[in-house]
């Protein structure tokens, strides 16, 4: 299992060598540094916590733990690790805290249809009965309004599209959780899938053309 820190930085899209377009994440992997190895002997379980810095020269880091179910000897303390590990099609895990929604309402928290926007209905959007004949009183656990998002998410099975080790940058298909800034722990799952190729960045082909022949005869 392959796994590192990054951060996410926008969205855009790569084209295949065939045209097509596909919408990818750029996520931006500065150089990883693995700051603790946790064994099963010493700590109880087994893992691997490794250190991001938040900016070049700071100082100052994130740090996340890694699950690992079989200790991997070749991993120690110190080892740096870098985007050039992955490579194109690999499956991979996406952890990240997803963008806060503030306080919202049952419909769009939970996705409730509401009520029928037909004449009659005056308030199409609210929750509906809440309660019963016993225990005479609201249970506990009834999807209501509340704070949404902000929370730990994952998106699974997201497959690396393309792996740029000059810029620390790795492309991932599709979105992944939270907003640009914020980071994310990576995991491969062991699987790999055919991806097409991606066309080089500014790479145009043009067909060589003759030279006009020079007129011999003076003007």
């Amino acid at each position: 299992m392959k796994f590192i820190l990054a951060r996410k930085l926008n969205m855009t899209q790569l084209f295949s060598e065939d045209g097509k377009a596909i919408p990818v994440t750029v996520l931006e992997i500065s150089p990883n540094k693995v700051s603790a190895v946790k064994t099963k002997d010493r700590d109880g379980y087994e893992a691997v916590q490794i250190e991001m810095a938040l900016r070049p020269g700071s100082g100052q880091g994130k740090k996340r733990e890694f699950r690992i179910t079989n200790h991997e000897s070749r991993i120690t303390e110190g080892q740096e690790l870098k985007v050039s590990q992955f490579e194109p099609g690999e499956v991979i895990n996406v952890t990240g805290i997803s963008k806060g929604r503030g306080f919202a309402g049952a419909v769009k928290r939970h996705g409730f249809h509401g009520a029928p926007a037909s004449h009659g209905h005056d308030h199409p959007r609210a929750v509906g009965s809440i309660g019963q004949r016993f225990p005479q009183h609201v249970r506990p656990g009834l999807r209501m309004a509340g704070h949404m998002g902000a929370a730990k998410s994952t998106v699974k099975n997201s497959v690396v599209v393309a792996v740029e080790p000059a810029k620390n940058l790795l492309f991932v298909k599709g979105g992944v959780p939270g907003a640009p800034g914020g980071f994310l722990k990576i995991a491969t799952t062991g699987k790999k899938m055919e991806i097409a190729k991606i066309a080089e960045y500014g790479k145009t082909e043009k067909p060589e053309t003759e030279k006009p022949e020079e007129a011999n005869e003076p003007r």
